[in-house]
């Protein structure tokens, strides 16, 4: 009987030599489940073989943490230095990074991690140069920095790894309810028309993924890939950026071709041996991260520009309380808000309020509550 490799590798190249069109579609798709189903069970063994523990021990800290991903000599570790001041090893040679060397900077009152990690090479997704340690660590950050330079500009490849280790780039969860039951038959439905799916290739995926009986709903026109996604259930979808370095040695004509080549991604190009494009960059990590500056105002009083609290785009007053006092989050009773997010100055929201930037926020608390009452 094949190996498990060796299983992967003949799905990989039937899928490879299959032409995709409507009459082949339906093979097509199964072949896709068949073969996250084979990568999950190779996961699932590498875990086992590793006692559960693969990965580097890397302590979060700060607001939110980036994670630096090119390929070994590009240049991962000067760049950390140069935006955070951390002590990381360079080297001019392949894998001088050989653990994950972490450094702090600051953006407008945030506090960002940034983690130096083993350049990912060619296989890193199967255990290649501890590629799945280091993607491991990738799947527990908030934003990728890929990083290429004039010599490695295969951002292709790194994006290549990054999606056989289940990573989603710039994406989102599809709207995909996945419901397993015991019995009575496999219901497909969806609230919209569905154009990549039809001819009963969602059944047929959801049976390579073991599920016979319950229901899936789309509440988007899903492809075969999303739907995959779902039921694989070990998906992860991180915003990413691209810098390139060394961009004092490129002429005009390689950045253009590189700026070209790179779309939808706007890269940043920078020296980081020279302290050439930092502003840029750390602008360009800000962004990403989405955070917001939120004032506290005690009642009677003015809020404290000095010190915001610093959450991230898609947060709510209930996200505020976790980072204030116990005591505000036990006593709450609502909260005023002042800033883009308000119909009007001084708003009276509940702990679900959206917030927006540089809004400012009262709390107001129920006299007589007492942390730890029942």
């Amino acid at each position: 009987m094949p190996s498990l490799e060796e299983q992967i590798a003949a799905v990989e190249e039937e899928i490879r030599s299959t032409q995709y069109n409507k009459a082949t579609q339906l093979h097509v798709g199964r072949l896709r489940a068949k073969l996250a189903v084979l990568r999950l069970e190779r996961e699932k063994r590498a875990r086992s073989k590793g006692g559960g523990g693969l990965g580097y021990a890397v302590r979060k800290s700060g607001h939110a943490t980036v994670g630096l991903v090119g390929y070994p000599s590009v240049g991962k570790s000067t760049l950390l230095n140069a935006i955070t001041g951390a002590d990381s090893e360079i080297g001019a040679y392949d894998f001088t990074t050989v653990s994950i060397i972490p450094g702090m900077m600051r953006f407008e009152g945030a506090s960002i991690q940034i983690l130096d990690m083993p350049g990912l090479v060619p296989g890193a997704a199967k255990g290649r140069g501890r590629g799945r340690e280091v993607l491991s660590v990738v799947r527990s950050i908030d934003l990728i920095l890929f990083l290429i330079d004039r010599e490695h500009t295969d951002f292709e490849g790194l994006v290549t790894e990054l999606e056989n280790s289940g990573i989603r780039i710039n994406g989102r969860p599809p709207r995909i309810v996945v419901t397993p039951a015991d019995r009575g038959g496999l219901t497909v439905s969806s609230t919209v028309k569905l154009t990549h799916l039809g001819d009963g290739i969602a059944a047929q995926i959801a049976r390579e993924f073991g599920l016979h009986n319950g229901g899936i709903v789309f509440r988007e026109d899903a492809t075969a890939d999303q739907l995959i996604d779902v039921l694989a259930g070990n998906r992860v979808y991180l915003p990413a950026i691209l810098a390139v370095n060394k961009a004092d040695l490129l002429s005009r004509s390689e950045a253009d071709a590189l700026r070209a080549r790179m779309r939808p991604f706007v890269p940043v190009f920078i020296s980081a041996r020279a302290r050439q494009g930092m502003p840029e960059l750390t602008a360009a990590i800000g962004r990403a991260l989405a955070f917001l500056r939120i004032y506290v105002k005690p009642p009677g009083r003015e809020p404290d520009r000095d010190e915001p609290v610093i959450l991230r785009r898609g947060n709510r007053i209930e996200d505020l309380l976790r980072r204030l006092p116990t005591e505000l989050g036990v006593q709450f009773k609502s909260a005023q808000v002042w800033g883009k997010s308000a119909r009007f100055p001084g708003q009276t929201v509940g702990r679900d309020h959206l917030l927006e930037d540089e809004d400012v926020v009262t709390i107001v608390v129920q006299r007589g509550v007492r942390p730890g009452a029942t």
